[in-house]
């Protein structure tokens, strides 16, 4: 095929060289080789198309130009290492023992707080349905009784009885004489107690007047010499020869919520009882409570 374009381009040329050279001639002869050359690149073009088919319809023809173009390197097989046994892995590198894990030590006022946490569950269940008031207030006017009667040394059961015959565990609670809150302090008559806590002002502040009622009850309890003369004396009783019957109920919700706080199950609802009967229970209270069955740490 070259042979022949070399020729046809030697003829072309002498055509030239014996003919004058005019523009017409030189736009002939281009035209002659662009059409030479267009037949030159479409012999190629299909050759290519042919040997692809070829190619693709025959793999291994395939295979073997590809390895007669470029021959693979031949590699030397590696021989694959033995895997070390188990048993060696562990004698030179043995797993660590597990750590053993100390027992808990629990001392003796943990597991009082434990304890009273229990309690002020049972107790805060048994109030909210009782005085019905929501789980939330009442677990927090519980809460506020455990922590004050722990700091001033004195049963938390019976600062909740009084609070709950004074005011049903209604903080906002006032009497025509001017008791307020939950414990029904009397803010005008001890107001320096409300002094450290923002005044008289505090009085309706849960808080502050449970700790002011505590301090309060604690007072005359010790000043009386009982927890019966003490009550006497909280309710504004004590020139007087009886209480109205105060300190018995105070004293009857507080043996209810030691019953509670153990996990007994007590009614929330007191069934209404004869007047004779009540007189008789009162009486039978007075001979069975003491001080020391009611109030701690005095």
């Amino acid at each position: 095929m070259s042979n022949r374009f070399n020729g046809a381009t030697a003829k072309l040329a002498q055509t030239m060289a014996s003919q004058p050279v005019t523009w017409a001639s030189v736009t002939k002869t281009a035209r002659g080789l662009a059409t030479t050359a267009q037949h030159t690149l479409t012999v190629f073009g299909l050759s290519a198309v042919t040997i692809a088919a070829v190619l693709y319809a025959r793999p291994d023809v395939a295979k073997q130009v590809s390895q007669f173009i470029a021959p693979a390197a031949v590699v030397a097989p590696v021989a694959a290492a033995p895997a070390p046994a188990l048993a060696t892995l562990m004698e030179s590198h043995p797993a660590p023992a597990p750590a053993k894990e100390a027992p808990a030590v629990v001392s003796a006022e943990e597991k009082a707080m434990l304890g009273n946490q229990k309690q002020q569950k049972f107790v805060t269940s048994w109030l909210s349905k009782r005085y019905r008031v929501a789980g939330d207030a009442a677990n927090m006017l519980v809460s506020t009784a455990y922590m004050t009667a722990h700091d001033i040394k004195l049963d938390p059961l019976l600062i909740l009885a009084v609070m709950a015959i004074e005011s049903g565990l209604n903080p906002f609670a006032e009497s025509p004489v001017g008791a307020q809150g939950l414990m029904q302090v009397m803010s005008k008559v001890h107001h320096d107690k409300f002094q450290q806590m923002g005044g008289v002002q505090a009085a309706l502040n849960p808080v502050a007047n449970i700790r002011v009622g505590a301090l309060i009850l604690k007072d005359y309890v010790q000043r009386g010499g009982s927890v019966e003369a003490g009550l006497k004396t909280y309710v504004g009783a004590a020139a007087f020869e009886t209480d109205s019957g105060y300190g018995s109920k105070v004293l009857a919700e507080y043996r209810r919520l030691k019953q509670v706080a153990t996990g007994k199950n007590v009614p929330t609802v007191t069934p209404a009882a004869p007047a004779q009967q009540v007189a008789k229970a009162e009486k039978k209270a007075d001979d069975v409570v003491h001080p020391a069955e009611a109030i701690a740490g005095l």
